[in-house]
């Protein structure tokens, strides 16, 4: 299973598909990363990267019982991805 860990120690998990250019693919609740597998095999099957993931709180990611608000999770976990 692929994972991130965040600076807050949280693990995020996601799949990554292709090489090129980087599209991440955000999911809404109460999906994850599965729901763009359609989507994510097209684009990289076009040439691009295509990074999908759980949030947190969802699937198989960290399931913290104290977190910020979805905005601040999705920055830091988006820059965790930067920096990994």
């Amino acid at each position: 299973m692929s994972t991130i860990t965040t600076k807050e120690g949280m693990q995020i998990y996601y799949k990554d598909w292709g090489t090129g250019p980087t599209v991440i693919l955000s999911h809404g609740w109460p999906l994850n990363a599965d729901s763009w597998e359609i989507q994510a095999l097209f684009l990289a099957s076009q040439g691009d990267r295509v990074i999908t993931h759980d949030h947190r709180g969802h699937g198989r990611s960290s399931q913290p019982w104290n977190t910020n608000t979805h905005a601040d999770r999705l920055n830091a976990d988006l820059l965790s991805f930067c920096k990994g």
